[in-house]
């Protein structure tokens, strides 16, 4: 009689004859992968395009403003409070944070040394739907500098911003003068800024004489369209801004960029 093959064992070979069909039919590798062929799938994340930041805005012309701005219009419901932006990057932080949590927005003059020390408050000035700008490369009296002096400390800031932004930024202020003179003005024009923005309300925050002084120095003088000067680096000007923006409210003025405010 001839011999049956074993039953279990025919089984078997049925059943991986099956699964082996099933495979190829799935489009599954039924070979080991080759070693020398190159891999098809998605890159490696570090290999990938990372979007570039949106430059910021550049510098605009205001048609029917002066070269050197201190206030917008009268009859707006508007404020600009614009800061001064050197000093401790934490308490930078909390006056950023502090603003936004009341939905207002400021302009920050920075000095370009500050930002040499503390790049990415850069970003993050721009990130909170900021302004920023141009106070000097480091904080000197500008006003009372040679002309290539002078020229040089408005030129190396507007460099810095420009590395850290896309652009040398939308304003620029004189270091440690309430107001330029015309050499400054041409010189801040010659680098790209047909403004020089000033200010008609003065904080005295960085004499630190208390939140409540520095609340009652500013809405003492404010009015709609006021510029108002404040200043990154001082505990009064944070633990003020509450209360400030609170009397804003109030007064029903609303804080906005100093672009916003003349547009």
């Amino acid at each position: 009689m001839p011999r049956h093959p074993d039953r279990r064992g025919l089984l078997r070979t049925v059943a991986a004859a099956t699964v082996a069909g099933h495979l190829t039919a799935c489009g599954a590798r039924t070979t080991p992968p080759d070693p020398d062929r190159p891999r098809v799938g998605p890159a490696p994340a570090a290999a990938r395009s990372v979007p570039r930041p949106v430059p910021a805005p550049a510098p605009r012309t205001f048609p029917g403003q002066p070269v050197q701005i201190e206030h917008g219009r009268t009859d707006s419901s508007e404020v600009a409070l614009t800061f001064h932006g050197n000093g401790d990057p934490a308490t930078a932080r909390s006056v950023l944070a502090e603003a936004e949590r009341a939905g207002a927005r400021v302009s920050v003059l920075a000095v370009g040394s500050w930002l040499d020390e503390y790049p990415e408050l850069a970003r993050r000035i721009l990130d909170g739907g900021h302004e920023l700008g141009n106070h000097t490369q480091r904080h000197l009296d500008v006003c009372t500098m040679p002309e290539a002096e002078a020229y040089e400390e408005i030129d190396a800031c507007a460099k810095r911003l420009r590395r850290l932004t896309g652009s040398i930024g939308s304003w620029f202020r004189p270091s440690r003068a309430r107001r330029a003179t015309p050499l400054v003005e041409r010189l801040a024009a010659r680098v790209g800024y047909p403004h020089v923005l000033a200010y008609d309300v003065d904080s005295r925050d960085f004499t630190s004489p208390g939140a409540p002084a520095v609340v009652r120095n500013v809405m003492g003088e404010i009015r709609p369209g006021s510029v108002v000067s404040l200043h990154f680096g001082y505990a009064d000007t944070v633990d003020a801004l509450p209360a400030l923006l609170e009397e804003l409210a109030r007064r029903r003025l609303r804080a906005v960029t100093t672009t916003e405010l003349l547009t």
